[in-house]
């Protein structure tokens, strides 16, 4: 029940707003201003409870969202290129093989002592013939033996050393100069450097074998190869055409 009059009252505020007491006023107001401050902080916590309340299942959901917008806008998650997983070849260092032994150079053809045997690494041994002649004619072939080296020396010329083959395109064997008219001689030289001794020789343009036991024939039109021989010495295949 309110009281009446007025003087009540105004004492009520008075006492209110002018703690007495037996502290100092300052202690009465520190107090009521710590309460002041509670009843605000719970007042505003409930205040904060309903919105939280209110707005909590939509909020969860955008928060949620959000982070997964984030999170898959973060390169940062995003699975790391091959290139920086699995490092470029050009990157990886190659071990470069070890470098195999040197092929050793062929031994070169040992020169003759001076004035002594000219073998056959000392000489070179060719045919020289025409290109082509006229079957059954009588071309002249030379056999050609040359000092190779780079010093005088000595080989055998000897006429029964000397041969020269005529062979068909299917290597056989069709004529050879020591086959019916054999020749001796004894003729050793001393070839200087460089030097070239030529052997002429008339085929008579008949086939022949071995001790001219067959009938010589004339040998068909066609290519022929002919190959000369200074006893152990070989020389290269020279093409000749008859027809």
């Amino acid at each position: 029940m309110p009281p009446q009059g007025g003087a009540p009252w105004r004492t009520t505020v008075l006492g209110v707003l002018h703690p007495v007491g037996p502290l100092p006023a300052a202690v009465y107001w520190r107090r009521r201003l710590l309460v002041l401050a509670l009843l605000l902080a719970v007042l505003g916590g409930g205040g904060w409870l309903v919105v939280a309340a209110l707005t909590g299942s939509d909020g969860g959901t955008a928060t949620s969202a959000a982070a997964a917008t984030t999170d898959a806008a973060d390169p940062s998650d995003e699975p790391p290129a091959l290139e920086q997983v699995v490092p470029s070849l050009a990157s990886v260092p190659t071990p470069t093989p070890a470098p195999g032994p040197a092929a050793e150079p062929e031994p070169a053809p040992a020169s003759p002592t001076p004035g002594g045997p000219c073998g056959d690494d000392a000489i070179g041994l060719e045919v020289r013939a025409p290109g082509s002649a006229p079957v059954g004619g009588k071309p002249t072939f030379e056999l050609v033996v040359t000092n190779t080296s780079s010093v005088p020396c000595v080989r055998v010329l000897d006429a029964g050393l000397q041969e020269v083959l005529l062979l068909d395109a299917a290597g056989n064997r069709v004529w050879g100069s020591n086959d019916c008219f054999p020749e001796t001689s004894s003729d050793t030289r001393t070839l200087a450097p460089g030097e070239s001794v030529v052997f002429p020789l008339t085929w008579g343009g008949l086939t022949s074998e071995p001790s001219c036991a067959a009938e010589r024939t004339t040998p068909a039109p066609g290519q022929y190869v002919l190959r000369g021989r200074l006893d152990t010495k070989t020389s290269a295949d020279t093409a000749i055409t008859l027809g």
